[in-house]
């Protein structure tokens, strides 16, 4: 069956409301600098209600902002994931489409609202982040939207979401969706402390489920609880066909079966909001994929949307992406 998408992605649908505040914004509400913290809806209400009228809401959640420079680079993808029947939600259902995405996933009603991530940035360009996780995380097999996946060329999973016994079943059961209709999986590893907290259950899945990992150093050395790079990227490869792992300032290191390939990155002027880089790269790399690329020149893309995304305030691209790669 042909592709009708290019990736279908799976993660925590969390809206972003980001708006900037001065210091005495945060101590007057209490919000610790420079972190993430997560709050209670009580608690994630009253800072919306506080935040300053002229806020940014975007459709947000790591694999939702993949989706954001999925659409820039002019790709065709989707979006599966969790939002309450509220006024969030809609909002965050409407966003997905006007960016050009499609949505998959029934609202959730009689339970916790839409997620949301409250996001204070302050002049220094520091961004103090406060989310309430919220309905994302009720996210389970039932929600699993066949087609989208059958249709795609990739699916991707957001490691964010693997928190819950309910979501691991539904990765399971998404990759197994894509398999049996011929297609390719993809999951990120999100964050370090993701893969300490369900290390075991993360590398079964990259064992039996999975065509590709994507991982920064940190996270790849704590799967497999190696100090030493090369060693640790061995043992990523003995489990999975494709690997991009990204090192900051150093590029990438990616592979497939044929070989191993480390792609420098060239060095962005000022870094204003590292914030999104993660999640741009697998844009970059999953849209070169679906387009034939090699895994370098995958990388290449991957390197261009992160660069792009950390020289400004916010998770997503602000200039097209297709652009900057060239066309």
């Amino acid at each position: 069956m042909q592709t009708r998408l290019d990736v279908t992605a799976i993660g925590n649908a969390i809206m972003d409301v980001i708006a900037h505040v001065d210091d005495d914004f945060l101590v007057r509400h209490d919000i610790p600098k420079a972190r993430t913290n997560l709050i209670d809806e009580a608690r994630c209400d009253a800072l919306y209600r506080a935040l300053p009228e002229t806020r940014l809401e975007t459709s947000g959640g790591s694999a939702g902002n993949t989706v954001a420079g999925l659409m820039s680079f002019g790709a065709r993808a989707a979006f599966c994931g969790k939002v309450a029947d509220d006024r969030i939600g809609g909002d965050y259902i409407a966003d997905m489409k006007r960016i050009g995405a499609e949505f998959h996933g029934a609202p959730l009603s009689g339970g916790p609202g839409t997620a949301r991530s409250m996001i204070a940035v302050t002049p220094d360009g520091e961004r103090s982040m406060n989310t309430y996780l919220g309905a994302s995380v009720e996210f389970s097999a039932a929600d699993v939207a066949p087609e989208p996946i059958q249709a795609a060329d990739w699916t991707y999973l957001e490691g964010y979401l693997f928190d819950k016994p309910a979501a691991k079943t539904a990765f399971v059961h998404a990759s197994e969706i894509a398999t049996a209709a011929g297609r390719r999986v993809a999951v990120t590893l999100s964050d370090v402390f993701c893969v300490d907290r369900h290390r075991e259950s993360f590398r079964h899945l990259v064992r039996t489920h999975m065509d590709l990992v994507f991982a920064n150093e940190a996270e790849l050395k704590a799967l497999y609880e190696e100090d030493d790079f090369d060693r640790a990227l061995a043992a990523l490869r003995a489990e999975t066909r494709f690997g991009a792992v990204t090192r900051s300032e150093k590029g990438s290191v990616v592979f497939d079966e044929t070989g191993v390939w480390p792609v420098a990155t060239t060095p962005v002027a000022r870094v204003v909001d590292a914030t999104g880089a993660g999640d741009q790269y697998a844009a970059g790399f999953l849209y070169g994929l679906s387009r034939g690329m090699k895994p370098a020149e995958c990388a290449r893309l991957g390197h261009i949307a992160a660069g792009e995304v950390i020289s400004h305030v916010g998770p997503r691209p602000l200039v097209s992406l297709r652009a900057l790669a060239g066309g």
